[in-house]
């Protein structure tokens, strides 16, 4: 593998860690979201990332890389929390209210974990960057 393969590796992570982190700032900002019926309440939704090969042509021949692609974006399916507020506006015919059912604190925990993923790919071009510039210094001297 060239080691400017290792751009387009990172690259692609950091691209998958920030539809992550999309879609958990979108989970946690629709977390107390009310509808009138269970049927128009906001589901979380959750990328599915997969490793796609690519073929990498280098100095030594054909190489595979594997880079990071989003497979699909999958909605959660899960009930309703039914609230009781009959004099809210949009309260049904019973009085109900419902909102999704987010666990804000599972949510943070994924917001992190992908803000360290994104971290360390970040982390990983700022080492390559600076490991290709001093290879270059040393055919200065």
């Amino acid at each position: 593998m060239s080691v400017f393969n290792v751009f387009d590796v990172a690259g692609s992570g950091m691209s998958a860690q920030m539809l992550r982190l999309n879609a958990v700032s979108s989970n946690l900002a629709n977390a107390e979201t009310i509808s009138g019926n269970e049927a128009d309440v906001y589901q979380a939704r959750h990328p599915v990332f997969e490793s796609v090969l690519q073929e990498a042509k280098n100095m030594n021949g054909n190489n595979d890389v594997a880079l990071v692609k989003v497979r699909e974006i999958m909605q959660e399916d899960t009930t309703a929390v039914p609230h009781f507020r009959p004099n809210h506006p949009l309260a049904n015919d019973d009085g109900f209210v419902y909102s999704p059912n987010i666990d804000a604190v599972a949510e943070m925990a994924d917001m992190i974990s992908a803000s360290r993923s994104y971290q360390n790919n970040v982390e990983v071009l700022s080492t390559t960057k600076e490991l290709i510039l001093r290879t270059l210094q040393l055919g200065q001297g």
